[in-house]
């Protein structure tokens, strides 16, 4: 019997019905079981509820905690995906679903801004560039888009001031999702994000100012209009690259070095929104080594999913991994194309997990046959 030192909390769904409490003793039976209950698992728990299944979600923190990776009060979602092309069609079925799950709740959770993603022209062909590979996507995949000189994009968006040698995508579908109306292979880092005082309120709101992706050198840096908190929002991918050995102490005392590792940035490209730090706040990024997500059934145990969608990336795509854990629990199949997402012994770091696997797996059958012992 194990023996807690604090409750878990359980989310249980069927159909459209859904209670929270503390997990008791009680023994019962569901079709699914879903491990931790923040965006993604309960995105899962909800497309497994609206197909009929009887599932329960176990968290052991409180449901919507600020302990993980799916707090905060907003993420960016967008189209034109630098990252990779191919992520392209899970963004359009993502769009649909928080569409739609917008419709059934009520209630805002997909605020339609615009998005921009800049870089200088001089970055070297060789090396990945926002402007270009977000260009590239847009193409590949159709997306309606403009290509901005940087006067035209400062002169239509007054709160940005982008130096004459960047290129500049602008993506009309690109926007904000508002967090708290929904309440070996990977490695954990600290991140930070700020909000900064601004003396031109009008040139910083949501019908003025695009949500944003901006390169400078090998830095690159998102931000917000001013919406939910006063104050323009601004982060840094992977921040000041502070690794997080265990989680639940994370460092979330706001720094000095912190402010200014943001600062730099607001100086150079948002100049009147360079006032005072009005908030920060400490975050994690769970990130994978080729920064793709883990979705696929666990090499030992195929009646567990698993699913690590992260690496700083990963929210906006809430809605549809849902729908793919609901699948893969359901059917052992997906339509939605994730092979580059599947545990594969030729990505970084799964090898080793696979190699874990499979020594645990023999410990347990080594266990399992063991005589047992009197005492």
């Amino acid at each position: 019997m194990c023996h807690l030192s604090k409750p878990l909390y359980r989310l249980e769904a069927s159909g459209h019905e859904d209670c929270r409490q503390e997990a008791g003793m009680s023994v019962e039976q569901f079709d699914a079981i879903v491990v931790g209950v923040g965006g993604h698992g309960s995105s899962a728990v909800y497309h497994l509820a609206k197909r009929g299944q009887k599932v329960l979600g176990i968290e052991q923190f409180e449901i919507a905690h600020d302990r993980g990776s799916s707090h905060g009060e907003s993420r960016i979602i967008r189209l034109a995906y630098h990252e990779n092309p191919d992520y392209v069609p899970l963004l359009v079925r993502a769009y649909e679903l928080w569409q739609k799950l917008q419709d059934e709740c009520g209630q805002e959770l997909l605020c339609v801004t615009g998005s921009v993603e800049a870089a200088s022209r001089n970055i070297d062909g060789k090396d990945k560039s926002v402007f270009r590979d977000a260009l590239l996507a847009a193409q590949m995949h159709g997306l309606q888009h403009e290509v901005l000189s940087p006067a035209e994009a400062n002169a239509r968006f007054p709160g940005y001031h982008l130096p004459p040698d960047y290129e500049v995508l602008y993506q009309p579908q690109g926007g904000l999702l508002l967090v708290p109306a929904l309440q070996a292979c990977a490695t954990v880092q600290r991140n930070v994000i700020g909000w900064f005082g601004i003396t031109e309120p009008g040139h910083f709101n949501k019908q003025r100012f695009p949500v944003y992706i901006l390169q400078d050198g090998h830095a690159h840096f998102y931000g917000f209009p001013n919406y939910e908190h006063p104050g323009m929002k601004i982060g840094k991918f992977y921040h000041l690259q502070q690794k997080v050995l265990d989680p639940s102490r994370l460092d979330r005392n706001i720094t000095a070095e912190d402010e200014e590792e943001l600062r730099v940035a607001v100086q150079d490209f948002f100049p009147t929104a360079n006032g005072p730090l009005l908030k920060a706040a400490a975050c994690m990024f769970t990130n994978t080594q080729d920064t793709r997500f883990v979705i696929d059934f666990h090499p030992a145990q195929p009646q567990v999913v698993l699913c690590s969608a992260c690496s700083g990336h990963g929210f906006k795509f809430c809605s549809v991994i849902g729908e793919i854990l609901a699948d893969l629990a359901m059917t052992s199949t997906t339509q939605h194309k994730i092979e580059a997402h599947r545990i594969n012994p030729d990505r970084p770091g799964h090898h080793e997990f696979l190699q874990c696997a499979k020594r645990h797996t023999e410990e347990q059958v080594k266990n399992h046959h063991a005589p047992a012992s009197h005492l």
